[in-house]
This record gives C-alpha cells, sequence and structure tokens, in this order.
C-alpha cells in the first residue's frame, strides 16, 4: 500500500489520483486560513519553490475541524493562500481528518505513522512526509516549522529514483 492508491479533489473540483506524483518526495499538510499556524503557508511554499525541480510536492488539504479555523469555501481559500502567501503548490478541497468522514487519505497517513501515541490529528498544519515509493516516512507536529524539514526532504531527494 502507498499513497498512490488513493484520489482526492483539488480546489478546482477536479479529481486527482495520487499515482500522478508516483516517483516525488510529498509533505501532505492539513491547512486552514484563520489559524495561528496559517504563517507556516510562507515557509511551505519556500519548500515547494526550493525543491520543486527535484521532485518534490507540497500537498494542501484544508480542513475546518480546529476551532472552525477554515470557514470559507473552496474559492475563498484559493484566493486567500494565492493573496496573503503567494501559494502555488497543489490545494486541494476541504476534507475531516479525524472522525468517521475522515478522507481515506487522511486515515492511511495516520495508520501508518509510527511511534504516535495518539493516531488522531491533533491540530491544524499537521506534516506527512512521503517518500518517492509513496511511503509515510515520518510524522510533524503542527508547530513544527516546515524549513525545518528541509534536511529530511533532502535525504529523500538524494534517494536513488531506481530505489524508488
Amino acid at each position: 500500500m502507498s499513497v498512490y492508491q488513493f484520489v482526492a479533489t483539488r480546489i478546482n473540483g477536479q479529481e486527482q489520483p495520487l499515482s500522478d506524483y508516483k516517483g516525488q518526495v510529498l509533505l501532505i499538510v492539513n491547512t486552514a486560513s484563520k489559524c495561528g499556524l496559517t504563517p507556516q503557508y510562507q515557509e511551505l511554499q519556500q519548500l515547494y519553490d526550493r525543491y520543486k525541480d527535484r521532485g518534490f510536492q507540497v500537498l494542501g488539504f484544508p480542513c475546518n475541524q480546529f476551532g472552525g479555523q477554515e470557514p470559507g469555501s473552496e474559492e475563498e481559500i484559493q484566493e486567500f493562500c494565492q493573496i496573503n502567501y503567494g501559494v502555488t503548490f497543489p490545494m486541494f478541497a476541504k476534507i475531516h481528518v479525524n472522525g468517521p468522514n475522515t478522507h481515506p487519505l487522511f486515515q492511511y497517513l495516520k495508520d501508518n505513522t509510527s511511534a504516535m501515541l495518539f493516531k488522531d490529528i491533533k491540530w491544524n498544519f499537521t506534516k506527512f512526509l512521503v517518500n518517492r515509493r509513496g511511503e509515510v516516512v515520518k510524522r510533524y507536529a503542527p508547530t513544527t516549522s516546515p524549513a525545518s524539514i528541509a534536511a529530511d526532504i533532502e535525504r529523500l531527494l538524494e534517494e536513488p529514483m531506481e530505489s524508488a
């Protein structure tokens, strides 16, 4: 199993098979526009700009499950991200990351993260790093600065493509 078996809806309403990202390193993040951690969009965009030409993608998944901090429509979310943070990495439609309506991708991410005492996502901007084979490598806390993940991303990008 890998993240490649899942399909998610892009923020523009189009279905996106995650298999389209096969062979790339992914940072999958549940996001929110009205959170104290929202400025992380800037660092996520910087990571994307820095590594996209080497086979790296940030995938943003808005979620309104934490303090109602993502109340807007998909159009409002996309506009907010572009105007305030210049976001050009792929953004997806609003999803649930916990509970009975959890998106299957996030259920997989939570189930395949080792050494986590609690599987549930606790807040906005929880980050999952995925290797070129579509396997979850690491989960990062919401307060982990995206910039601090750069060394882990570099390590995964340096893995030979044939091992992917």
